[in-house]
């Protein structure tokens, strides 16, 4: 890493004219934040745009999208609001605490006050999401949504804050009021959950370093749209359901090189086990399902050589680079952004080939 450089990678940056999504390559130095467009994978110098940190606020986790769970909201001292999106949860928090550290830079006690609640509350091991929503949904001892009155509005199907914390507590999921506010707020994050109406919306809008969700008798919530009960029986799934219901090993934004037309594009990659599959997504587009994707058993996977252009690779795209053979001989060409990250990626993927 460059000197004076506190965290770099891809993110995936709102425009602001038309609210388009595109990943650019993020610098985060002391006072600014630095975003580059990609050309064949490297970043394009000079910057497309710098976020001047002096004075802004940071919202994380920002729940402004339903579809994208994943973002950081910035808005600098003139107002402007940045929207960006991480590839997943500890990625995300991990760019929230360094930025929160930059603009805090003089303030080491509010850079504290960040590191404690951030690791807070650490959900046991042996307590999924999943599973505390799938005991939400169950008819005879979940969460009952009914409509609820707040200013003079009805709102079919929700349940209010308070009655969730109890629900959490009494189902021994959290041991006390404050671990159950702080699960309710994953479980927003991670998008099982969002608010309704004007007081829980608003404390998502506040933006500050206090926990989102309220254990309160007038904040309103309801399931998300996006949760889907799961099939249950086999006959019923298709195989692209089979192919995603593996348990996530890894995931994150790498280049990948096109089949056809042989550009290079920003991938969110989701390796997973059982079975071994390799996801890639558009992570401009709303809908959360993979472009494309292939099955690990018997492939190959090999980092590629540093120096120059390795064969079969197009356009100026050095360094950093592997590829995955698949069993039915398809050549995949992927870059991560550091020599590390690749590493890891080949060894994570070696492990289920």
């Amino acid at each position: 890493m460059e000197d004076g450089v506190l965290k770099e990678g891809f993110l995936v940056k709102r425009g602001h004219i038309v609210h388009n999504w595109k990943a650019r390559w993020f610098i985060l130095r002391q006072n600014t934040l630095l975003y580059y467009k990609l050309d064949g994978g490297r970043k394009v110098t000079p910057p497309k745009g710098r976020i001047l940190l002096d004075g802004c606020t940071i919202t994380c986790p920002c729940l402004e999208y339903e579809n994208r769970p994943l973002l950081i909201k910035l808005k600098t001292q003139t107002s402007t609001e940045y929207f960006l999106e991480a590839c997943s949860r500890e990625e995300r928090d991990a760019w929230a605490f360094e930025i929160t550290g930059a603009i805090h830079a003089g303030q080491p006690g509010k850079v504290q006050q960040l590191h404690i609640l951030r690791n807070s509350f650490k959900l046991p091991p042996h307590i999924s999401l999943h599973r505390i929503v799938d005991k939400m949904h169950d008819s005879s001892s979940g969460i009952r949504p009914s409509p609820n009155m707040e200013q003079g509005s009805t709102y079919k199907k929700t349940f209010i804050g308070s009655s969730l914390v109890d629900w959490l507590i009494s189902n021994n999921f959290s041991a006390s009021r404050l671990e159950a506010v702080t699960l309710a707020s994953m479980l927003m994050e991670e998008n099982f959950l969002r608010p309704v109406g004007v007081r829980s919306m608003g404390a998502i809008r506040s933006g500050d370093l206090a926990e989102q969700f309220l254990d309160d008798s007038t904040a309103l919530y309801t399931f998300a749209e996006s949760y889907k009960k799961k099939i249950s029986s086999k006959e019923e799934m298709s195989l692209s359901t089979m192919e995603l219901s593996g348990t996530v090993v890894k995931q994150g934004y790498l280049a990948k090189q096109g089949h056809k037309r042989k550009n290079w594009k920003v991938r969110r990659f989701v390796l997973r086990k059982d079975p071994a599959f390799l996801h890639y997504y558009d992570p401009s587009k709303e809908e959360n399902r993979p472009v494309g994707g292939f099955s690990l058993r018997g492939s190959l996977v090999s980092a590629l050589e540093d120096n120059g252009v390795p064969t079969g690779v197009k356009g100026n795209v050095q360094g950093n680079l592997f590829k995955v053979i698949t069993k039915d001989d398809t050549h995949y060409y992927i870059q991560a952004s550091s020599k590390a990250e690749r590493a890891e990626w080949i060894e994570a993927i070696k492990k289920l080939t």
